[in-house]
């Protein structure tokens, strides 16, 4: 089966979110360019990492190219829910960014989850082509749906789940 490749360049809305209970939410990433909508399930620390690559990313750009104007992150919560239905292309196994600097604009490269035995090029990708701006707002709101979820114990690190913990460091004692 060949990959297929979506690219949708620039996307007019770009954003994250998760569905489900605490503990078991699932993390999506959507782009959309006019009417063509792309999905794709990420994992809550890809959506993390995504924001701390980004702002190391834009940091060597404002060394690289010192004239670019200032991108902030600014979202409305309304405008960052995701749009329906949910309907995922694939989950993501790689994400990478890259710049356009003839035209300003970053892109985001998610590459398909591949089992070990599968050829990589026969991956599929999605390039979201962003505005500087909208990928460091999706990124700031990503941090905010992920702040959402189970609170995390301050012996061992891990989440608490509601029914309870088992946290090691305090020897097997539930929370």
């Amino acid at each position: 089966m060949s990959a297929k490749e979506y690219d949708l360049k620039p996307v007019s809305r770009i954003t994250t979110g998760a569905i489900g209970p605490q503990g078991q939410r699932v993390f999506y990433i959507q782009a959309r360019k006019d009417e063509e909508i792309i999905t794709l399930i990420v994992e809550k620390q890809q959506v993390q990492s995504l924001a701390i690559g980004l702002e190391q990313f834009l940091a060597d750009l404002d060394k690289r190219f010192p004239d670019l104007s200032n991108a902030e992150a600014v979202y409305i919560e309304d405008e960052m829910e995701l749009e329906k239905p949910i309907d995922p292309v694939f989950r993501v196994g790689h994400m990478r960014l890259g710049y356009d600097d003839e035209n300003d604009l970053l892109v985001l490269v998610a590459r398909e989850i591949q089992a070990d035995d599968n050829d990589p090029e026969a991956a599929d990708v999605a390039r979201f082509w962003c505005t500087r701006s909208q990928l460091r707002s999706m990124c700031a709101w990503g941090l905010e749906v992920a702040s959402r979820g189970r609170p995390i114990c301050g012996n061992c690190g891990q989440p608490i789940d509601p029914e309870g913990h088992f946290c090691p460091k305090r020897n097997g004692h539930k929370h």
